[in-house]
């Protein structure tokens, strides 16, 4: 029988690079073994830090090893599309950040003709930033946090109109308060802030990693996720919760061995987990996702409210990430969870 040859697309040019390198490294071994392996030949194509495409033989190199190229002792054109990519049947991206589940690559592989896993261009792209995700979400009626979007230009507009902003900030969120980029994932350039010099901190950062910043509130409440699965009639999975031994859950203790602890099943009242899967599905279809993502929330177990925090349509494949564990709790082996998303792709 023919193998399905399937385009393992990894690396990029954001923040998240090296957490790529680890997800493609999980799910080139879910697809080269096992049943899958008689189905499937990988293809792995790697994506540098400059945005140059690397064949197979050099992104097999960088699976194994784990560690990127280092671009500054490499001189390449600007542009290189591999020879093997004109065999792919089926594209498997697995691009976390700006430049990879953002709609520009999906826009990219659609052009292309050929199927690929995870949503389209408008699911990638309302998935990625955090305000539009935000503004649908309210549309669709979905709880959230109190929160601020701004420009950066109303960062650094000057003296006279950056003290109103922050005063603004104050008056509606209060602290302590989150401050986001709001295209980049992984809880890159994040900010808990408790003060107005940290504030005006961390809105300066932020607006240096991202055109557009997002201010939520803070929120004393646990944080859990579900993951869904689908196209036009996408399942939620079982329901995890997060904790960890940070102030919050920023990029070191998400992917540190040992800093965060993911309970699955969390421990909430069924009526709740049952509330969360809905919502789920409801995000889901909101920001029109298709073949996976991971939603995220914040559960108050004193006034049992639940507030959507956000949608991550390309979530992590790591052994640390929570969605293919949530789908292993809920019965799908991580093989068998890789084999429906190729065929969602297709």
């Amino acid at each position: 029988m023919t193998k399905l040859k399937v385009g393992l697309l990894f690396g990029g040019k954001s923040g998240e690079h090296q957490v790529s390198i680890i997800s493609a490294r999980s799910i080139f071994k879910g697809l080269t073994e096992g049943s899958n392996g008689d189905k499937y030949e990988a293809i792995p194509i790697y994506i540098d830090k400059s945005g140059y495409w690397w064949g197979s033989d050099t992104a097999q190199d960088i699976l194994t090893s784990g560690i990127p190229l280092d671009i500054e002792s490499i001189t390449v054109s600007k542009w290189n599309f591999p020879s093997e990519c004109n065999n792919v049947d089926v594209w498997f991206p697995i691009l976390h950040g700006p430049n990879g589940e953002d709609g520009t690559v999906q826009g990219l592989l659609t052009l292309m003709g050929v199927p690929f896993v995870g949503s389209g261009v408008l699911g990638s792209a309302v998935g990625m930033d955090k305000i539009a995700m935000k503004n649908i979400f309210a549309q669709f009626g979905l709880p959230q946090v109190a929160y601020i979007g701004v420009s950066r230009d109303e960062i650094y507009s000057g003296a006279c109109v950056f003290p109103k902003l922050c005063d603004g900030i104050e008056e509606k969120l209060g602290y302590p308060c989150f401050v986001k980029p709001a295209n980049l994932g992984s809880s890159v350039g994040i900010a808990k802030v408790k003060t107005r010099s940290e504030l005006e901190t961390a809105l300066d950062h932020a607006a240096s990693l991202d055109r557009r910043v997002i201010i939520e509130a803070g929120v004393k409440a646990r944080e859990v996720e579900c993951a869904v699965l689908g196209n036009d009639n996408p399942k939620a999975s079982v329901i995890g919760e997060i904790t960890y031994d940070a102030d919050f859950y920023d990029y070191e203790t998400k992917y540190t061995d040992g800093r965060a602890n993911l309970i699955i099943p969390a421990d909430i009242p069924p009526h709740i987990a049952t509330k969360i899967q809905e919502m789920s599905v409801k995000a889901f279809r909101a920001v029109c996702a298709r073949g996976l993502s991971r939603v995220d929330f914040f559960f108050n177990p004193d006034t049992e409210e639940i507030f959507i925090n956000e949608i991550n349509t390309l979530p992590g494949f790591t052994s640390l990430s929570m969605y293919p564990q949530l789908w292993e709790a809920s019965g799908v082996s991580f093989s068998d969870l890789l084999d429906r998303l190729i065929t969602f792709a297709l």
